[in-house]
């Protein structure tokens, strides 16, 4: 955006959001696990849903819908690759401290903004089981259902009872389980345009000390197998059907290969990692590569989980 609108559109801003609050020029490294990527021409941070509604009215007012890509919600930014080039649309994060956790029963009342190892530990604490697949993975409850994230045989639509959701126009809708359509790294919201406000967990009583022995154990084997050493966006690829992506990245000979300081891991070929200083262009060149030589190895198109927003090519 110009200079000119986005002035403006701070005014706009700034009559619902804390000024404090608003950036500009923001670097979208801070707010990446990749820790890669250019700045952000206007950044906002999204404390509750009545701040959430008053920026999603300012942005409407001059133009930006989210139905129409006019703007980005970003969570964790554990599924990120921001181009180094930055974002020209504005972004709006939602913040931690979005993140209240209540309960009725067995039931998690969640916003948006809740890690899904703050509410593996609340689970835990309150003595609730089948949540624990999700302790490690390293984002916030609104990206998980996006892409109805999961690991270790456990996914989002096993445990999400309903799930609120906010338009572009402000109006709040309330979906089931059913009408989220989750699947495979899916949901609804990859295809229409809702902004994730806080879902409904439904979980069950079990045993605290059985609880904590299983987050316990996937924990273990996740530092195992996994390369957490290095920032990433966990596991780059999708796994084909019939296949494990790590395995055909392994047959084409990728193990380590790199570009720049972006790396297949050594540890895991599942992941792509930022051994120090690789820029967003390097991590995407890799990907492409990967891609490449995979196709030309096995046949197989590897499709991404990992989301790139602004400009690659």
């Amino acid at each position: 955006m110009d200079e000119k609108s986005r002035q403006r559109l701070i005014r706009k801003l700034k009559e619902r959001i804390p000024q404090e609050n608003i950036f500009t020029d923001e670097p979208m490294s801070k707010h990446t696990t990749f820790k890669a990527g250019g700045v952000a021409d206007l950044f906002v941070e999204i404390m509750s849903k009545d701040e959430l509604s008053g920026a999603v009215g300012a942005l409407s007012s001059e133009g930006f819908t989210f139905s129409e890509s006019g703007f980005y919600i970003i969570g964790n930014g554990s599924n990120l690759l921001v181009s180094d080039k930055g974002l020209r649309k504005p972004v709006l994060h939602i913040s931690k401290e979005f993140s209240k956790i209540n309960s009725d029963s067995e039931t998690l009342i969640c916003e948006a903004g809740c890690t899904l190892a703050a509410i593996a530990k609340y689970a835990l604490d309150n003595s609730l089981t089948g949540f624990e697949f999700a302790a490690g993975i390293p984002g916030s409850l609104g990206g998980a259902i996006v892409m109805n994230a999961g690991a270790y045989d456990g996914e989002m639509k096993q445990v999400v009872e309903s799930v609120r959701l906010m338009t572009d126009t402000g109006e709040i809708v309330e979906k089931s389980a059913a009408e989220m359509r989750f699947s495979y790294r899916h949901s609804i919201l990859k295809e229409e345009s809702f902004i994730v406000l806080g879902a409904k967990i439904c979980l069950s009583r079990g045993n605290h000390d059985d609880i904590k022995a299983r987050m316990n154990d996937l924990a273990f084997r996740r530092r195992d197998k996994q390369p957490l050493e290095y920032p990433s966006a966990g596991s780059t690829f999708k796994r084909p059907e019939g296949y494990f992506a790590a395995k055909l990245i392994q047959d084409a000979g990728l193990r380590g290969f790199s570009v720049g300081d972006a790396q297949v891991s050594e540890k895991h070929c599942g992941f792509i990692v930022n051994r120090g200083n690789a820029t967003a262009s390097q991590i995407y060149a890799l990907i492409k590569e990967v891609q490449r030589r995979v196709r030309e190895s096995s046949g197989v198109d590897l499709e991404t989980e990992v989301i790139c927003l602004g400009e690659f090519e």
